[in-house]
């Protein structure tokens, strides 16, 4: 697959609860992308992840409720979804100049949104000291998917991105949904959610990260 391994960029999986600064987001030199004016719900800050040298390479915006791990109390009925923007990069040079950096990729856009829908979810059946287990498994699983998004575990959605229609790879499970898909400005786009459909979602351009995202 051409994207860069699990350790490449750092911080792959969301951590729901971390509060990054508006800062981490502007020091970016792509884009940023969230849902579109049809969505009035609130919009905040998530994540951002950064390569080995430092520089932003990807990062989060959540769209309603905040991700919270079920099944706490109240949270049940937590209705969110989660655009992660990823930084498109061809095959580099690695920072100590050694080697090579694999290509970021859809499939690694479809990574991290699987890997955070992940990071907030918890089987209400399973004991806690069993978690980190199935999550591991879970986790080998959505990076198997997400190298084959042409397999049968992958379905095909059209949905707008600045206001022209792109096809996205979409898939769902008893956990929420994920899909993933590409812009013509530079970056790879992932999503994940859960009480939120994904059928109706638009995509586009945020203007002003800061002042839109709390």
């Amino acid at each position: 697959m051409e994207t860069t391994r699990r350790a490449e960029p750092r911080g792959t999986a969301e951590v729901p609860g971390e509060r990054p600064a508006p800062d981490d987001f502007l020091r970016a030199d792509f884009p940023w992308y969230g849902l579109d004016d049809a969505f009035v719900g609130p919009r905040r800050l998530l994540r951002v992840g950064t390569a080995a040298d430092g520089s932003v390479e990807h990062g989060s915006l959540v769209h309603g409720d905040r991700p919270s791990v079920l099944p706490e109390p109240g949270c049940e009925d937590r209705s969110f979804a989660v655009v992660v923007t990823l930084l498109a990069r061809p095959v580099r040079t690695s920072p100590d100049g050694t080697g090579l950096l694999e290509a970021t990729s859809v499939s690694a856009a479809a990574w991290l949104a699987g890997s955070g829908l992940l990071s907030c979810t918890w089987p209400g059946r399973m004991e806690r000291a069993l978690r980190q287990d199935w999550l591991e498994q879970q986790t080998a699983l959505a990076w198997d998917l997400a190298d084959h998004l042409d397999g049968g575990g992958w379905a095909s959605l059209t949905l707008p991105v600045d206001g022209s229609t792109r096809e996205f790879r979409y898939r769902e499970s008893e956990y929420g949904w994920v899909l993933a898909g590409t812009t013509e400005h530079g970056v790879h786009l992932g999503a994940y959610g859960r009480g939120m459909s994904a059928y109706g979602l638009g995509f586009s351009v945020v203007d002003d990260v800061a002042a839109r995202y709390a």
